[in-house]
């Protein structure tokens, strides 16, 4: 169903420009606090980032032998600001249910109290480790997809561009979920749905300024393809890919264009637009049909070799 006018008007009254950081990860953390927790047998463990211990949770699909299941290895969103693995306990819980995948949530360091590049350095050690079978679990690296929505999409594709970069594993398979790969939210950004999305939506293009200022280190890391993976200029030998993105998304334009040069190089790429679909839907239930849109195109695209 396309958004009605009702709800529009409630969208627009909710759009605000702004991120206070304590209130918004306070606002963010009332997801923890969820009656209708799905209850499942996790693991929770650490995984060492030089002297840092990152902490992951694992989640085990329900009555299933374990030893030699596929792996998610799933990048939180939250604009690299808010949200943390007990905030996404119910989506990761969904994953592994749905997929029959064991799922794997890591709890990178937030900015602004540790910006660009320590998030992603945690995100990457931890690929690292699993790929390399330093982990808990035995587990195939030709089994392992990285996956990520919103920042945390980001994430998983600028862990792919380095993990390509330094040579120590390279995944197979990638799923972006509405990302963030570009740092330009302003008039001037290339992409028509930054100006056509930005204000009525929930995610606001002033919004992602913010984001982007508390994440940034220097003015420099705007040029970064690690910061900002379209500020890439070689996008050979990345992983097979499935781009979601959200119609009624700022960061629409930017992720089906990450998918075009991908594609553009070579790579395996399938891009799908949720219709109707607004920034952050993937953490609604399983109810929803753009949900059950996208676990039916995340499932035909873990099942393809």
């Amino acid at each position: 169903m396309a958004i009605n006018k009702s709800m529009r008007r409630v969208l627009k009254a909710l759009s605000f420009d702004g991120i206070e950081v304590e209130a918004s990860r306070n606002l963010a953390n009332l997801k923890a606090i969820d009656p209708m927790k799905i209850f499942h047998k996790t693991i929770d463990y650490k995984i060492y980032n030089g002297e840092y211990e990152v902490p992951v949770r694992i989640y085990l699909p329900k009555e299933k032998v374990v030893d030699g299941l596929p792996v998610l290895l799933f990048f939180h969103g939250g604009g690299w600001v808010t949200e943390s693995i007990d905030n996404y306990e119910r989506i990761c819980a969904r994953m592994a249910a749905d997929t029959d995948h064991i799922v794997v949530s890591v709890d990178y360091r937030l900015a602004p109290e540790y910006r660009f590049p320590t998030g992603l350095e945690d995100c990457y050690a931890v690929a690292e480790a699993i790929f390399t079978k330093r982990f808990i679990l035995n587990v195939d690296p030709e089994q392992i997809t990285i996956i990520g929505d919103s920042a945390g999409g980001n994430l998983a594709a600028a862990v792919s561009l380095m993990a390509r970069d330094r040579g120590v594993f390279l995944p197979k398979k990638q799923i972006l979920i509405y990302p963030a790969v570009n740092w330009d939210y302003s008039e001037a950004s290339p992409f028509a749905s930054v100006r056509e999305n930005g204000s009525d939506y929930l995610l606001t293009a002033g919004k992602m300024r913010d984001y982007i200022e508390l994440y940034l280190s220097c003015e420099d890391d705007k040029k970064n393809k690690y910061f900002a993976p379209l500020m890439e200029t070689d996008y050979s030998d990345q992983p097979k890919t499935l781009v979601l993105t959200a119609e009624y998304d700022p960061l629409r334009d930017e992720g089906e264009e990450y998918g075009h040069r991908l594609r553009k190089a070579g790579n395996e790429v399938e891009i799908h637009r949720i219709k109707d679909a607004l920034h952050g839907y993937f953490a609604l239930g399983i109810k929803y049909y753009h949900v059950q849109e996208s676990f039916e195109l995340i499932n035909n695209f873990l099942r393809e070799d």
